[in-house]
């Protein structure tokens, strides 16, 4: 199959500058095409994932992905979708943003000498530019009526918008220019917001190099869940790759907790399963949604994917613990990852009576409806449950000297932690 017509079974084309022409490249040979991120920060999250999946496809169909970090243009701001301007970051706090972004896509691309994808960053060839030189031999080549056309300006003429990020979409197209010229790219790919700034890369090209020249753009669509809400956003906030932002069982649970409406279409987007495998999964939602195994498919190939094997595992495992209420085959590390957003408590290492404690901390209301909640047997400690009033609680029961963990009824963890 085709890159192209995968892409399209996939619903992940957008627009496209000149599909037929694409199509016959990417049929002729091994076709370089680039994506970039700027470092506004110091993790991705996976809402910056949708355009390197493309990429991540290309690069399996045999294809050389060019992957571009912003260290110039993170300097600036990208007015893409804002109504505001971005706060500037200092150069240092850039560079260390750059590095980070760059692990992380070594890791998603599994960069290295054997194969043929490429990491490179705009502030390389852009550093030692001078106004004169910008002016001169690129801002010449913009017209301001059209920049003014583009979607991401005219959606700020109203509220503002500085020279700085209007300038944006010049340093973007010279960012193609340079990879056509260096890296022999000849395809970016970018979500639907770009499609401006990739068009504008495509006119500087055919500016410099001439009408014949053989560049293309190519878009993803928007991505929205089914009550239409942007994907990605919780009401916790972003889901992160840095697994210290967000915790690889925590990054399991939001694929695992996929609304069925959605799922086929991740699993299309974000895995790398078969047509048949997806096809099979589809009719599992249709037929058996209750066993949510497509949900449970997509958590595990999208947890592997930005994680490992390893913590995949990990995430199962503490998945599995807080429903089945073993809590004790958990290490002290995965309680504290597996109730990071649980009500938290802190309690001293004294002995203490249960009822006292529970009231105590303020996980019971009163002492009253401690007892009746521990006589209906409605209390769990480290999963085993508490029927008798006279139990004591001890520092010795904490699992890896640190973490208690008491359920009340069937769902509502707490964490105590011994201090």
């Amino acid at each position: 199959m085709n890159i192209i017509d995968e892409l399209l079974w996939r619903d992940a084309i957008n627009q496209q500058t000149d599909a037929d022409g694409l199509r016959e490249l990417t049929d002729s040979k091994a076709v370089s095409l680039y994506c970039g991120v700027d470092p506004t920060g110091n993790s991705m999250h996976i809402g910056h994932l949708i355009p390197f999946m493309v990429l991540r496809r290309f690069q399996l169909a045999g294809h050389r992905p060019v992957i571009l970090i912003g260290g110039a243009t993170g300097t600036i701001g990208d007015p893409s979708g804002r109504q505001s301007e971005r706060s500037l970051q200092t150069l240092e706090q850039v560079q260390e943003n750059v590095d980070a972004l760059t692990a992380q896509m070594k890791k998603l691309f599994q960069a290295g000498d054997d194969n043929q994808v490429r990491l490179v960053n705009n502030y390389d060839w852009t550093k030692d530019m001078n106004v004169i030189e910008f002016l001169r031999d690129f801002g010449k080549n913009f017209s301001i009526n059209t920049m003014l056309a583009k979607d991401v300006v005219a959606s700020r003429l109203d509220s503002g918008i500085s020279f700085t990020e209007f300038s944006y979409q010049i340093l973007q197209s010279i960012d193609y220019l340079h990879l056509y010229q260096h890296e022999d790219v000849q395809l970016q790919v970018g979500g639907s917001d770009q499609w401006g700034n990739i068009t504008s890369g495509l006119d500087l090209i055919r500016k410099k190099e001439g009408n014949e020249a053989k560049a293309f753009g190519l878009t993803i669509p928007l991505m929205l869940k089914a009550d239409g809400t942007k994907f990605g956003k919780t009401a916790g906030g972003a889901i992160w790759l840095d697994p210290k932002q967000t915790t690889p069982y925590e990054f399991y649970q939001f694929w695992a907790n996929t609304d069925d409406r959605d799922v086929v279409k991740y699993l299309k987007y974000f895995t790398f399963l078969s047509k048949e495998e997806i096809e099979a999964l589809e009719e599992k939602v249709a037929m058996e949604p209750h066993k949510r195994e497509a949900q449970r498919t997509l958590a595990e190939e999208m947890t592997r994917f930005v994680h490992s094997e390893e913590l995949l595992e990990q995430a199962k495992r503490i998945s599995a613990a807080l429903f089945s209420g073993d809590i004790r085959s958990l290490t002290a590390d995965e309680i504290e990852e597996g109730f990071k957003e649980m009500p938290t408590f802190t309690a001293g290492k004294e002995s203490k009576n249960i009822v006292d404690w529970l009231v105590e901390l303020g996980i019971e209301p009163s002492k009253r409806q401690a007892r009746e909640d521990i006589t209906k047997g409605a209390i769990s400690i480290n999963g085993e449950r508490v029927n008798e009033l006279e139990t004591e609680i001890t520092a010795e029961q904490a699992i890896g000297g640190k973490f208690i963990i008491v359920r009340k009824g069937k769902k509502n963890y707490s964490l105590v932690k011994l201090g």
